[in-house]
């Protein structure tokens, strides 16, 4: 299921609670999808996680974003023109709703319409050669050509080359960073542009959010998200060009690579990529014609794909999420909403996982990733009850969540 089957946009108390969910400690998109889930709405969640964050962290108090903080960032947005997409929304990016980490409020500045166009990600070097700069802006208008927008991600080099080759045609810009505090600082006029032209820029992030090392990553993710593809221009071993083509690879997009001189060390990453299967693009021909080969990537979320779990809580719920249902007391719903369907009803759901299975879930995790199928099989207890332990363990920042459906302990 790819599209939500009523898409309803959330009221402004919904919008209020589903921020400050999504702006509180250690609440990341799985989280929050946890916490919705688990106690039936945003509101509910944000009445329920002191007393589950205390007891998993000991007695710690884990910081609820402020009231004031939340009415302060709305009008700010307001202010700057930006408005907050939800996951169920139907502006939301139909591609983007599919992964895993899925962001569930995305922070608009521009046209919503362009997200609903297929969408290509030209990624590369940010010391881009001039050759590169040349190809990236070739295969940008080529591709316009085909009606793709194209996305990246506002960096220097082959980012901005993109994005300038795709003004007139629609391009999306994802910002590391919140949208009063663009990086680098020399693009704001760019953002500005792009929104005017009928572009978007994007952003998870806080409004007044500086972006830090840890929050290019988290970009790359959505840039792959997007798009039904990722191509790399140019990209060293070490470029964050690579990560967004991991990502792509993990989100079953397509990957492309741009072939480069051996001595050249802005090639050695694109390289790689061809030599590890990537496909290999020396102008837009290989691309469209490869995709268009290539069925629209989209997957049952509540099926296997994706590295999810049969047994495992769906990435969203249909219920809860896509039409904003929030469970409510009988008198103030007409039906009871249906419950998720790899979960017994809210009312069986314990608050918190209990004490012994917290500490047996704890004793089986390691550094290693392992799947949350593989720890539910070895931990021999109820998928509710290790699903239960991982919310516990990601308020106390205890627990890494990677691609593919695996969890660490930190």
């Amino acid at each position: 299921m790819s599209e939500p089957s009523s898409p309803v946009r959330l009221t402004p108390e919904q919008l209020f609670h589903w921020l400050r969910l999504i702006r509180s400690e250690n609440v990341g998109p799985r989280t929050f999808r946890q916490l919705v889930n688990r106690f039936g709405g945003a509101e509910a969640a944000l009445d329920a996680l002191p007393e589950l964050a205390a007891r998993s962290a000991q007695g710690r108090k884990i910081r609820i974003a402020e009231p004031d903080d939340v009415r302060a960032e709305l009008d700010k947005a307001a202010a700057l023109g930006v408005r907050f997409l939800a996951c169920g929304d139907g502006d939301y990016p139909p591609l983007l709703r599919q992964i895993e980490s899925a962001p569930p409020l995305l922070a608009l500045l521009g046209s919503a319409e362009v997200l609903a166009r297929p969408c290509v990600a030209i990624v590369g070097s940010r010391n881009a050669s001039a050759a590169g700069l040349a190809f990236t802006e070739r295969l940008a208008r080529g591709l316009a050509r085909e009606n793709y927008v194209i996305g990246s991600g506002l960096a220097r080099g082959v980012d901005l080359a993109a994005h300038r080759a795709s003004l007139e045609t629609g391009t999306v810009a994802v910002l590391a960073g919140g949208h009063a505090r663009p990086y680098p600082a020399e693009h704001a006029p760019l953002i500005d542009e792009i929104a005017a032209r009928g572009g978007a820029v994007v952003s998870e992030m806080p409004l007044e959010w500086e972006p830090r090392g840890r929050d290019f990553p988290r970009r790359n993710r959505i840039v792959s998200g997007l798009a039904r593809a990722v191509i790399v221009v140019e990209a060293a071993r070490r470029s964050g060009s690579l990560i967004t083509a991991r990502f792509a690879a993990e989100q079953g997009r397509e990957v492309f690579a741009v072939p480069g001189s051996p001595l050249d060390p802005r090639a050695e990453g694109t390289n790689d990529l061809l030599r590890q299967g990537a496909t290999i693009c020396t102008g837009p021909d290989d691309v469209t014609r490869a995709l268009a080969q290539t069925p629209t990537p989209g997957r049952d979320l509540f099926g296997e794909g994706d590295g999810a779990a049969v047994d495992e809580e769906p990435l969203w719920d249909e219920v809860d999420l896509f039409s904003f249902q929030e469970r409510r007391p009988p008198s103030f719903a007409d039906a009871p909403p249906r419950p998720p369907r790899s979960e017994p009803p809210a009312a069986e759901l314990p608050v918190a996982a209990p004490a012994d299975a917290l500490a047996h879930v704890v004793a089986l995790l390691g550094p290693a990733p392992v799947t949350i199928d593989e720890l539910i099989r070895a931990a021999g207890l109820p998928a509710r009850d290790v699903h239960a332990a991982l919310l516990e363990l990601d308020l106390a920042g205890r627990v890494a969540r990677h691609g593919g459906n695996l969890v660490s302990l930190l």
